[in-house]
């Protein structure tokens, strides 16, 4: 049965066109009841009439997806027009409803209602879209009880008022959210429901303000904001919160160039960190400079009066002496745009991790209590729910949702979702890590399992005599990498020629040759974007029988690749490139500690490691030219930790040494990417996925010239080569000086992003860190859903395969290239944290002391770092309630922090002696403090 749709929308240019749309009705789409008489019952999901089947409205999915995700709730109707209005509202409960609906161990759903001849419901004249979109919920409620015949009870979930009254009145069984968990007799699922928007109304005296009071500012309509914009009043960005002071703030500017200070949670006004905000500019005179910024003492708390809007004392430049303080203090050191926010653009709000704050249990234990959860990160404030289940939750981890934050509560309201487990295990703490970064670390489904050939797995005659591969077998092919490594996705040859020049390979898993696109498999790597690396184990991007067994490419079994083969002259000049699928074997998988040995060693002169060094003089020659067109040697401070392989407790911890056989896989591996890079773009202009890195702005590398200036050094950092340049000359006395410069660079950088080709120009593909024009990633297609992307790419321009579908799809490229952008920030994140995890367990019960580097000055105190163990953090000056702790002034010009009497002084980058232990000034929150000897 054909249906004609017409409605009017307007054109880009402004015409108002009408459009008109066939819709299909059909007779035979099936309830998806096993026991009923009419429909065809393969796949159904409802299986037993006992059960009642519940008919969801829009925002009961909307608001209570926490609870629907619960196993306690199933045999769920999700009809098509809730799905398709969900998708329109919000994308993230979209995504987790389809999983739900996708879930075999769950049951639930999708009827398309809109398809149905029954349950089609057309609009009315001057009915709204909202309206009709109830009307049909309805219908298909009222289809449901008739089709099913009383074979069981059909019940509508609804919160709105007015729709249950229609329904009733209808004869359609209707309830509320709240009212149907509570007829499921299991008390625990009320904590799961998102409370209807309160006031302030806890029954905790202290906490509790006076009900006409505002404790914030309201935020301006949308409206106003986008015009406020548009005028240069407002500015918009991302807000920031500081990981050591959670009361101070920034937001990335792009109008004004430059990062707005935010200060005390006042001028925060209610933002989360990650939100995307409107600030308005503060007066100049209330303006902050870097010297009055604090770092935050663990008892300062949000019910500090002084946190919610800052004191003009804490506005102004702060100086010992106010005789002659203040106007030198600005003279020498510039104030920074300060500001506040005026209104939310953007929530950013998702699963908070932590645990109750301590409090004694109610009389008799009875009903339901009411609890601040205090965030296992200090960024974010404490959130108070309500829960009927306090005696269980006290000692553990849980997660919890914000509902509302209104303007007259001093804390955000939410709910209880689940619980994670005991405070202080390891695998508690590191859920906690992998939640809070949002890793999916859940096994593979059964679909995506089924995608993966059976093993054991091993090359058949057919991809030997396949003519799009080159069997490559005979050719001294060997990997490098770290120690224990099975994912292996790299291996290199190196063979002399009859001319004197070398050819030289670099072969990589050809994982492309079984993960093809839309899958399941394909879909999710796609979604999980990367791999991601904690200090005691990996969370794959694509299953273990693959990273580990038929992709890797591990010695001495013959594997599938893809091929870079250059002919190089001596000097590392590339005469000739070529591209090819390949069959190789692997004759050594080596550590890069192994790889050393064997070039170090002159008694050694097997033909694998003549190979390596013939490889590393190349790479020598490589990285220098490279050098000299402007690339930086950065550094980061890696930090590396031996393991028990039984409790997975850390042993040891230490910097990651780099060694000379790293820099020659590094070298190979960049040259790879560069040349596919080249390669892809030639053929598709439009749609190749290439990697940039944006020039850092000038305010960036402020912080890294001031450091600069104050220990007599004179960077130049009008491009990547000068600053190159100027970083190879900054050498100081002690050897470690160089490598703390290069650290401090490191942290002015931008992000090195994936991008379309076809959303930018040419110019902006430039490479800054690597001074190349052009870059992608080839290289570790196992461990990054990028390079599956480029592989496909590179095949296509090869002529080997068609170029998938999607290619034509330029803004679903986009944003497969933004996910991999999150995706990949939030591998980096989950393994810094779960570094600073295993830090508090390694010293939780080793006290030590060490030698530290000042790396920020800050009013009261100043930011160290620890070379020996790579670890970074605040040490106070001045304690609060300290007797006799003297008052501090900065210098913010020669970046130095000395007591007013003149009688000590601490200055950037200088040596002092710290002793470093594990302490709990929080409850719940344990934290490595540094501590000034």
């Amino acid at each position: 049965m054909l249906q004609s749709k017409s409605f009017v929308r307007k054109t880009k240019q402004g015409k108002v066109v009408k459009v008109v749309r066939e819709h299909y009705l059909r007779d035979d789409i099936y309830c998806g009841a096993s026991f009923c008489k009419v429909c065809d019952t393969k796949g159904a999901r409802f299986t037993s009439p006992e059960s009642t089947i519940l008919v969801l409205d829009t925002n009961v999915v909307l608001n209570q997806i926490d609870l629907l995700e619960n196993p306690a709730i199933d045999d769920v109707v999700v009809l098509s027009v809730v799905l398709e209005e969900v998708k329109n509202k919000n994308v993230a409960v979209y995504n987790r409803l389809r999983a739900l609906c996708s879930n075999t161990l769950r049951r639930f759903f999708v009827f398309s209602n809109e398809h149905h001849k029954d349950t089609y419901v057309k609009a009315m004249a001057g009915e709204s879209p909202n309206d009709r979109n109830d009307r049909a919920i309805r219908v298909a409620a009222q289809w449901y009880q008739n089709h099913l015949g009383g074979a069981t009870r059909i019940l509508m979930v609804t919160n709105d008022r007015e729709n249950k009254r229609k329904a009733t009145e209808e004869g359609i069984s209707a309830d509320t959210v709240e009212s149907y968990v509570k007829s499921l007799g299991q008390p625990a699922l009320l904590d799961l429901l998102v409370q209807p928007h309160t006031s302030d109304d806890m029954e905790i005296e202290d906490l509790r303000p006076s009900k006409k009071k505002a404790i914030y500012t309201e935020h301006k309509p949308m409206s106003e904001i986008t015009s406020g914009i548009r005028c240069g009043i407002y500015h918009q960005g991302k807000l920031r919160v500081n990981r050591y002071n959670p009361f101070e703030a920034y937001v990335g500017s792009e109008s004004i160039g430059d990062e707005i200070i935010i200060s005390g949670r006042g001028n925060m006004n209610r933002a989360f960190d990650g939100d995307i905000v409107a600030v308005e500019l503060l007066p100049q005179d209330q303006w902050h400079n870097e010297a009055s910024l604090h770092i935050a003492e663990e008892d300062d708390e949000e019910d500090d009066g002084v946190h919610l809007a800052p004191s003009s004392a804490d506005v102004a430049p702060r100086s010992a002496n106010p005789a002659q303080g203040s106007s030198d203090n600005a003279n020498n050191s510039p104030s920074r745009p300060s500001g506040r926010v005026v209104g939310i653009i953007k929530r950013n709000w998702h699963a908070y991790c932590g645990s109750l704050e301590p409090m004694p249990m109610p009389a008799g234990n009875a009903g339901i209590a009411h609890a601040l959860f205090v965030s296992k990160d200090r960024r974010f404030p404490k959130i108070r729910i309500q829960t009927r289940q306090l005696g269980n939750l006290l000692d553990k981890r849980i997660i919890v949702s914000v509902d509302t934050w209104d303007c007259q509560s001093r804390y955000p309201s939410g709910h209880y979702v689940r619980t994670i487990g005991d405070i202080g295990d390891r695998e508690t703490e590191t859920e906690v890590v992998l939640i809070e970064n949002d890793i999916d670390a859940r096994p593979f489904s059964s679909q995506v399992l089924a995608c993966l050939p059976p093993l054991p797995w091993s090359v058949s005659s057919e991809d030997l005599s396949n003519p799009i591969r080159q069997d490559l077998r005979h050719l001294r092919i060997f990997s490098v990498d770290p120690p224990g490594c099975k994912d292996i996705d790299d291996a290199l040859h190196c063979t002399s020629l009859p001319n004197g020049n070398f050819e030289v390979g670099v072969h990589i898993a050809d994982v492309t040759n079984f993960v093809h696109p839309g899958t399941p498999l394909d879909s999710e790597a796609t979604q999980r974007g990367t791999s991601t690396y904690l200090v005691e184990r990996r969370i794959d991007m694509l299953p273990k029988p693959l990273t580990e067994d038929i992709c890797s490419l591990r010695a001495d079994v013959e594997r599938l690749a893809f091929s870079v083969i250059w002919e190089m002259t001596p000097d590392a000049h590339v005469i000739s490139t070529r591209y090819t699928k390949s069959v190789i074997k692997s004759c050594a998988a080596l550590s890069y500690v192994e790889a050393q040995a064997r070039m170090d060693d002159s008694r050694l002169m097997d033909p694998v490691t003549a190979d390596l060094r013939n490889m590393n003089a190349l790479a020598k020659t490589m990285r220098q030219r490279r050098i000299d067109r402007g690339a930086i040697t950065l550094a980061s401070a890696e930090v590396k930790f031996q393991v028990d392989t039984e409790t997975h407790d850390p042993l040891d911890i230490g910097m990651y040494q780099i060694r000379e056989a790293n820099q020659m896989v590094e070298e190979f591996m960049l040259a790879a990417n560069v040349s596919v890079a080249e390669q892809i773009l030639k053929n598709f202009p439009q749609c190749s996925l290439l990697r940039r890195h944006p020039s850092p702005t000038k305010e960036m590398l402020e912080p890294l010239l001031r450091t600069a200036a104050a220990v007599g050094l004179d960077l130049d950092v009008s491009s990547s080569k000068a600053l190159a340049d100027s970083l190879d000359r900054a050498v100081g006395d002690d050897p470690y000086f160089n490598k703390l410069i290069r650290i401090l660079a490191t942290r002015c950088m931008t992000q090195a992003v994936y991008f379309c080709s076809g959303d930018l120009s040419p110019p902006e593909f430039h490479h800054y860190g690597l001074a190349a024009p052009l870059y992608t990633h080839f290289t570790s297609p196992i461990r990054r859903y990028a390079d599956v992307i480029v592989h496909r790419l590179l095949a296509a321009s090869l002529g080997i395969y068609k170029l998938p579908p999607i290619f034509q799809d330029r803004p679903q490229l986009t944003s497969i290239a933004d996910n991999l952008n999150y995706r990949h920030r939030n591998a980096q994140m989950a393994s810094r944290s779960s570094i600073e995890l295993h830090t508090i367990i390694f010293f939780r019960k080793r006290p030590t002391d060490a030698e530290a580097r000042i790396v920020k000055i800050r009013a009261n105190g100043f930011i160290v770092f620890v070379p020996k163990y790579g670890i970074e953090g605040p040490v106070h000056l001045t304690m609060r309630g300290a007797k006799g702790g003297g008052e501090w002034v900065v210098d913010e010009q020669q970046q130095v922090i000395k007591k007013i009497d003149g009688t000590v002084s601490y200055g950037v980058l200088q040596t002092v002696k710290i002793h470093m232990e594990v302490v709990e000034p929080q409850p719940n929150r344990p934290k490595l403090q540094l501590t000034l000897i």
